[in-house]
Parts: C-alpha cells; sequence; structure tokens
C-alpha cells in the first residue's frame, strides 16, 4: 500500500508527461505505467469510447498480456461494468472472474486478474473512455486509491483533448496557409 505522498509524487509525474508530448499513444502509455506502479497492482488500461459510443478501443495498457489483449472488442452494451464507469460513476468490481458484469470471465481466469477499479475519462460532463487497475488477487482498493486513479483519469482525459485540440489546431492552420498561398498565385 502506498502513502498518500507517494500518490501526489505519481500524479506530479502523470502531470509532467502530459506536459512533455502531444503524442498521444506516448503520453497515454507513460499514464498506464506510471498508474500501475504507484498503485501497486497487477495491471493497468486505457480505453477510449469508439464516436459511435459502442465499442472501448485500447489507447494504452501496462501489466496485460498479448493474447489478453487480443481477446476480442470490449462492446459497451456487452459489460455492465464499463457501462456503468461510463456513465460517470467510479466502479470497483470484487472479482472480474465470477461477476456478470465483466465481458471475458474465462479470459480473466487465464489471466489472474481478479478485482479492478474503473474510472471514466471525463471530457465536459461527458465520457470518452475509462481508465482500469487490475489485480492478481482479490483487494479492496481505500479511498486514496480511487481518488488518485480518479485524478489520473482526469489528466489522461486532459491529454486526449489536448492532442485532439492540437491536431485540429494544426490542420486549420495548414488549410489557413494553403489558402495564402492561393491567393498569392492571383
Amino acid at each position: 500500500m502506498y502513502r498518500r505522498k507517494d500518490f501526489f509524487e505519481a500524479l506530479y509525474e502523470v502531470a509532467k508527461v502530459i506536459n512533455a508530448s502531444l503524442e498521444p499513444k506516448e503520453v497515454l502509455s507513460k499514464i498506464v505505467n506510471s498508474v500501475a506502479e504507484a498503485m501497486d497492482v497487477k495491471a493497468c488500461s486505457l480505453r477510449i469510447l469508439g464516436s459511435r459510443g459502442r465499442r472501448l478501443t485500447l489507447g494504452a495498457y501496462k501489466g496485460l498480456s498479448e493474447d489478453y489483449i487480443q481477446k476480442g472488442p470490449i462492446l459497451v452494451a456487452e459489460s455492465g461494468l464499463d457501462r456503468r464507469a461510463l456513465s460517470g460513476e467510479s466502479v470497483y468490481l470484487h472479482d472480474a472472474q465470477t461477476s456478470d458484469e465483466w465481458q471475458y470471465k474465462d479470459r480473466a481466469k487465464e489471466e489472474g486478474i481478479r478485482s479492478v477499479l474503473v474510472v471514466p475519462l471525463m471530457v465536459e460532463e461527458k465520457a470518452i473512455g475509462i481508465l482500469r487497475a487490475y489485480s492478481g488477487e482479490i483487494r479492496e482498493f481505500d479511498p486514496d486509491e480511487m481518488k488518485f486513479l480518479e485524478a489520473s483519469a482526469s489528466l489522461s482525459a486532459l491529454a486526449l483533448e489536448n492532442a485532439r485540440l492540437h491536431e485540429a489546431l494544426k490542420r486549420d492552420y495548414d488549410l489557413l496557409i494553403q489558402h495564402e498561398y492561393r491567393l498569392d498565385d492571383n
């Protein structure tokens, strides 16, 4: 169990990562690594909600096998746990191997996943994804751990939104430059 100071240090590291790059893959990878280490969990993953709101696509992960990652899509309609998280609440799952809210129970058993904490990534009160912390044993996550994961999810959502805005700004700038060149040619 980590002390509060360790969570603050880890959160500071996550914030530094976000400020260091606008490359979403790099930022998300560093976030899940920092979260897994700070919470001392088996694994961590971050999934982004698809544009139609039906599927969660993997953004980054740490501590999960390739076989587990390739198990199949995370369909919101089939994952009660993720549906609840995407409604804006943090969700604790006592045992993924036996819960009806877990879409791939058999695969959780093969992977050695037991307790899971899931928090939403929120932008302007709208969920854009989820951040999951996976334990290899039955584990009660304490309030500090939940707050740390929620804060990390908020920073992750901010990083994704910053990257999206950066891309939009870059696209608009490129269009503006192209338009100016056309005007100069006349």
